[in-house]
């Protein structure tokens, strides 16, 4: 998730370079560096923190160079790790986006060839292995490299002797801007646009030479291939919009940094709360919409990683059931921190003696002076009415809090926390993975917009994930849609089933497939088109009209990559129909009224 900028023209490179890293921070700022060319050499200053940390001053002017703003995976936040790199002769920098796979095994090769190491990072072995093959053409030597990473990249690299930019792209963004006299790269548009509005977008398997009046690409069979340039024309709103047309598309995407930002410091420590001082023998959920369907998620991670007990109540209506002798510890979704409902139900759950806590996303919010304990998701902020980033962050709050509990009762073991936490961070590099998908996922969106009724059905832990599903297509599509488990459609909902009726089924391999497959079948039995989201499988392939294959992951994660998708499936369905999106009919971002 990590931000590169690269530059080569007549401008001051290292001024065009900072300023577009600053415009990419967003895509991670655990630490930041620049590579300039200087007179036959490489001027390199990089620092753990953030952008800001870099000084200007000190950076050479020249007119070619490269840029890195990081987001750590392999390798803990430092000055070693931060990029760019540079081979052991320092006549190569190389900055990247992405994870190297077979990093250990390249790298084992290059020691054993005498290379030294400065870092803990994947991303170190391609200068050396460029190194390794350099033999005068340091384009040659770089696709030979190519051949050999397995894994997602964007990489840029400069070479001491050239003003050229060689970059390369599979599975993480690049986009080459195009200028007059200058080019740029980068990972995003938003770093372009003070210099030019006409990009080229590369695409998987691409790698391109880059000069200040010159753009080549080869595709993945080496051959070379022209990209169509395409002008960018967003006005000043659209730019706070940070380039995407509506604030929810730009929303969805800000969900890998989210969970960045939501877990960041909490793996190693999640001291926001002491679950300690709680007797907790079980929890109740109490929210309203989005952040319902989080608490409903919520359950099946309580009671699978904590084995608690665990209820769920929506905001409105909970002041108003029947209190009784139990006093669960109470866990409220607000993201606002202001839905005047879940306030409410906060200091109804306070005189029913339960001890409360707030999962919330604004500093000092009103529902934070109603109970005993705040955790803020750090979702930044979240202006779309279609809730996105809310119900992610949510969601990731309660893994934390789950396995937090797990461990202090005993019954989740050390071996399996830490492997839940390696998953949790794996989790923001698999949704760019999808994002970077959103082309295919947009032609699934054709036949739901021609649709009047849809249905989505679920199981386990993907069955609040239905209804999210439904709830957003009905916010901003203004289709009439419902979500279901699986297994209930038999029991009422078959009557409604038509060849005009699409159904989206989430399809995971946890112990519930074979089941979901079976309800898969009875659905396509009655002709209904059916769409599945979930893991790859050759059955989905056969019984499903079109299918989405999330990256994979531990079954009890999958809420989080499905969703994703479903809230892109009602995006474009949205688009397609041309509705409002950021401002659905009849609905407010914060809801203040009862």
């Amino acid at each position: 998730m990590c931000g590169i900028v690269g530059y080569t023209g007549h401008k001051d490179a290292g001024k065009v370079i900072i300023s577009g890293l600053k415009r990419l921070e967003y895509r991670g700022y655990d630490s930041a560096g620049i590579a300039v060319k200087n007179e036959g050499s490489i001027y390199l200053q990089k620092k753990k923190g953030r952008i800001d940390q870099l000084d200007e001053t000190e950076v050479p002017k020249y007119d070619a160079g490269i840029g890195h703003t990081r987001w750590a995976t392999h390798g803990k936040p430092s000055d070693e790790n931060a990029h760019p790199f540079l081979d052991c002769d320092e006549n190569i920098a190389l900055v990247h986006n992405g994870i190297i796979d077979n990093f250990n095994s390249i790298k084992d090769e290059l020691l054993d060839k005498g290379h030294e190491f400065t870092s803990e990072t994947d991303s170190e072995v391609i200068v050396h292995l460029i190194e390794e093959n350099y033999h005068g053409d340091i384009l040659e030597a770089f696709k030979k490299t190519i051949e050999f990473i397995e894994g997602s990249y964007a990489v840029a690299l400069i070479h001491k002797d050239s003003n050229e930019l060689i970059v390369a792209r599979n599975e993480s963004p690049l986009v080459i801007g195009v200028g007059s006299g200058e080019n740029f790269v980068a990972s995003d548009v938003p770093a372009l646009l003070d210099h030019t509005k006409d990009v080229k977008y590369l695409l998987d398997g691409d790698i391109a030479r880059v000069t200040r009046n010159e753009i080549e690409i080869w595709d993945e069979k080496d051959e070379l291939v022209e990209r169509e340039t395409k002008r960018i024309d967003w006005d000043v709103e659209d730019a706070e919009k940070s380039g995407y047309e509506h604030y929810m598309l730009k929303e969805i995407f800000e969900q890998p940094k989210a969970i960045h930002e939501s877990i960041l410091g909490r793996l190693t420590s999640f001291d926001d709360v002491d679950l300690l001082k709680y007797d907790i023998d079980s929890v109740q959920f109490i929210a309203c919409g989005t952040s319902s369907h989080a608490g409903y998620v919520g359950r099946y991670i309580f009671e699978n990683l904590a084995e608690i007990p665990c209820t769920v109540e929506v905001s409105s209506e909970y002041r108003y059931t029947s209190p009784s002798d139990s006093t669960p510890f109470t866990i409220l979704f607000s993201q606002s921190g202001e839905t005047l409902d879940t306030i409410a139900a906060a200091r109804e759950a306070r005189k029913r003696g339960c001890n409360t806590l707030a999962v919330t996303n604004v500093m000092d919010s009103s529902i934070t002076r109603e109970v005993d304990e705040v955790v803020y998701t750090q979702a930044g902020p979240e202006i779309g009415v279609a809730a996105t980033k809310t119900f992610t962050t949510q969601v990731i709050i309660l893994y934390l809090l789950a396995i937090e509990l797990g461990l202090k009762k005993g019954v989740l073991s050390r071996d399996k926390a830490e492997e839940y936490k390696d998953e949790l961070r794996r989790l923001p590099r698999k949704v760019e993975r999808i994002l970077d998908d959103m082309d295919k996922i947009k032609d699934i969106t054709e036949r739901l917009s021609e649709s009047r009724d849809i249905f989505f059905v679920g199981r386990n832990i993907n069955y609040p994930v239905a209804l999210e599903g439904a709830l957003k297509l009905k916010e901003i599509a203004y289709i009439h849609a419902a979500g279901y488990p699986a297994g209930e459609l038999k029991h009422g909902p078959f009557a409604l089933l038509t060849e005009d009726t699409p159904v989206i089924a989430l399809a995971v391999k946890d112990h519930t497939f074979q089941k979901m497959l079976g309800n898969i079948g009875e659905i396509a039995a009655r002709n209904s088109p059916v769409i599945v989201v979930g893991d790859e499988d050759r059955e989905i392939k056969k019984l499903a009209d079109d299918f989405y294959f999330i990256p994979e992951t531990t079954p009890i994660f999958s809420p989080l990559l499905v969703n994703v998708v479903l809230q892109l499936i009602a995006y474009y369905t949205a688009y397609r129909l041309d509705r409002d999106i950021d401002k659905p009919r009849n609905l407010a971002k914060s809801v203040t009224v009862e």
